[in-house]
């Protein structure tokens, strides 16, 4: 099924017959997705106590509760409004932890929805793998501690929308929604991060 109006008008049949074991068939095929967008942006502080896949199912769940509203208004990419969805699952969730455990989490820092090491190493081989330019090459040489230092250097407009494209896999559609800017400028976004990103690691720059 394509990712598009076509989409879009098949779940729209769906929700009107209430044939709920073909949506829910639908909304599964984007588990992987999904999956991956929780594993990268869920806080290492809370990953002992909280499976991606329970987020990712309660996601789901509340994507067949909320998707007559969706399909009405129509305000995103299709998983750009699932991802939206993940996002305030995790944001409510740490908000929990954080009260449960105060003492504990509190102390290092304010929760924030940031790089585990999982998505640091994938970034690192995504970028590597997505070209063939020196850059990317040397990309691929570096150590999760370098990449992820450099990453923390790069201003947060250029972290998020590498993240969006090489981690979360998300088309520039898809990003531009999620950033509220148009596909031109996520590309251009993206282009100038790679580039800065490439000379935060070139050598003579290590500390």
């Amino acid at each position: 099924m394509s990712h598009g109006s076509s989409e879009l008008d098949d779940l729209k049949l769906l929700v009107d017959s209430g044939d709920t074991a073909a949506l829910e068939r639908i909304l599964a095929s984007y588990r992987p997705r999904l999956r991956r967008l929780v594993a990268a942006r869920l806080d290492p502080r809370l990953s002992a106590r909280v499976d991606p896949s329970d987020v990712v199912q309660d996601t789901l769940l509340q994507a067949v509760k909320q998707l007559p509203k969706y399909l009405r208004e129509n305000p995103l990419p299709f998983f750009a409004w699932l991802r939206q969805l993940a996002i305030h699952r995790l944001t409510g969730l740490a908000a929990e932890h954080i009260v449960a455990q105060r003492r504990s989490v509190t102390r290092e820092q304010s929760w924030a929805l940031g790089l585990s090491e999982d998505s640091v190493g994938r970034l690192a081989a995504q970028l590597a793998a997505a070209e063939s330019t020196p850059s990317h090459h040397m990309l691929a040489q570096e150590s999760r501690d370098r990449v992820r230092q450099a990453l923390e250097r790069l201003p947060d407009a250029d972290r998020e929308v590498l993240m969006l494209r090489f981690v979360e896999q998300l088309s520039a559609a898809e990003s531009a929604a999620v950033l509220g800017i148009t596909a031109e400028a996520v590309g251009m976004r993206r282009l100038r991060a790679l580039k800065r990103l490439a000379a935060e690691l070139a050598p003579g720059d290590a500390p």
